[in-house]
């Protein structure tokens, strides 16, 4: 094997947004500690697989291609193979033994060791889990890349786990209890990242609207630490956007509404996971909130700031779910307008409470339900992407588009990509005006306005 400087590394992600800063953070403390980090597969002497368990279909795309890699070890030995993130602490042991040919498995806990466990391994052979919930080292999540393509924008982890302990949700024993990362410490990563050229962060948390309360009850209407970091961040010269991801509905009070309704540089998008529309179902998902509930934050919020657009997550086909609960969470997603949506089959995912839970729905009643809430959307979202037509937005440019190069894209602060012919004054991470000409269900298309 080579010297740890001459190693190239390749990673690969799998599943969330967190799960791609993980990435990225990964990223950085090898390129740190001397190696080389690589987007080819074939020229890597290191190969990492950051994988998610949130869903099976995660799990499966992952174990599918490391399993193809059976053949690239054969013919290059010398390559070290390794998994880490979500399903390497749920799984750690076990991955070993159904994959002959993995070296080693990392869990979420272990991020800032990485560096140090491909040295000792490479040089032990050994395959070894290491898997120890430690309490989360923030400088490692604060860690960048120097150089990127798209370095117009950014994003930053300011908490880590959940305690919710929903009855489908793996999160809380993969990624342990919340911890909140100090605000002075968010504001100076955000100052240092604006300072390189940054103009959009994205804030992560698997329950982002908790942070600062690491494990206490939903805050009163006149007190959200969350909306004081947003404050902060809102104060940083030459910071333009800011967005957020995942917010509990039941954090969700009315300092926060205040404070994303008012601010300047928040996004005219919010993604308020729903899950479900039925009373019944939440009260099994352990959401601590009600349909009634998740509508008044929704309607607060239109409110008081009538072009915000709604994203959301939804499980179809949890146990028990009867079609009227299902034409429950239908009407509300058609009532909220939800402009994208990620919906889910509900699968089993081993530690949960509703993996054991009875009246297990058939597959194919899952698909049906799916595909029904699909359709809708894709209907919802045609009709307003064609209400646009005409309207001028502002975009942030991002770079050329991967269909057509002579094209570039960028998105409105409601999150649309739209399509346009560039200038050559325009880069990437400026702000400009495009007036939309046509539109599909997925993109819009338009002219930039010179003024």
């Amino acid at each position: 094997m080579k010297a740890d400087r001459d190693l190239k590394v390749y990673i690969k992600t799998f599943g969330c947004q967190m799960n791609e800063r993980d990435s990225e953070s990964a990223a950085a403390l090898l390129s740190a500690d001397a190696f080389s980090i690589t987007d080819s597969e074939k020229d890597a002497d290191i190969l990492i697989f950051n994988t998610c368990s949130v869903r099976d279909q995660a799990e499966r795309k992952a174990i599918g291609k490391i399993g193809i890699l059976k053949r690239l070890k054969r013919s290059r030995p010398h390559i070290f193979i390794g998994i880490m993130g979500c399903m390497a602490q749920s799984r750690g042991a076990e991955l070993l033994k159904e994959i002959p040919h993995l070296d080693f498995v990392i869990g979420t806990g272990q991020l800032h060791r990485l560096p140090e466990i491909i040295k000792s391994e490479i040089r032990k052979r050994h395959k070894t889990v290491f898997d120890e919930l430690a309490r989360p080292d923030f400088n490692a999540l604060a860690a960048h890349l120097a150089d990127t393509e798209n370095n117009f924008s950014a994003s930053i982890a300011v908490m880590t786990g959940c305690n919710r302990f929903c009855s489908y949700c793996i999160v809380p024993y993969v990624r342990g209890r919340e911890h909140s990362r100090p605000p002075d410490e968010i504001i100076e990563e955000a100052e240092k990242l604006v300072a390189s050229g940054v103009r959009e962060i994205l804030l992560l948390g698997q329950n982002i609207a908790a942070y600062g309360l690491d494990g206490k009850s939903p805050p009163k209407d006149a007190f959200s630490p969350f909306a004081e970091l947003l404050e902060k961040l809102n104060n940083i010269d030459g910071l333009y956007r800011i967005r957020f991801t995942s917010p509990h509905p039941a954090y969700f009070n009315d300092r926060l509404i205040d404070a994303v309704t008012s601010l300047p540089k928040i996004c005219e998008s919010i993604h308020l996971p729903l899950q479900s529309g039925s009373d019944r179902i939440l009260k099994l998902m352990n959401r601590p909130y009600t349909s009634a509930h998740y509508m008044s934050v929704v309607n607060k919020l239109k409110s008081k700031s009538p072009r915000m657009i709604f994203s959301t997550d939804v499980i179809v086909g949890f146990p028990g779910e009867t079609e009227d609960d299902f034409n429950a969470t239908r009407g509300i997603m058609n009532e909220v307008a939800f402009d994208n949506a990620f919906i889910f089959k509900y699968s089993k995912r081993r530690d949960t409470l509703a993996a054991e839970m009875p009246e297990q729905l058939e597959q194919k009643i899952k698909e049906e339900r799916n595909k029904i809430l699909l359709e809708d959307l894709a209907e919802r979202t045609g009709r307003y992407n064609a209400s646009l037509v005409g309207k001028i937005l502002e975009v942030m440019a991002e770079g050329p588009s991967k269909r057509n190069s002579s094209r570039w894209a960028g998105r409105s602060s409601s999150n649309k990509i739209v399509i346009f012919e560039p200038e050559s004054s325009v880069s990437s991470g400026s702000l400009i005006n495009v007036k939309i000409e046509r539109s599909t269900p997925m993109t819009l298309f338009g002219k930039i306005q010179v003024s």
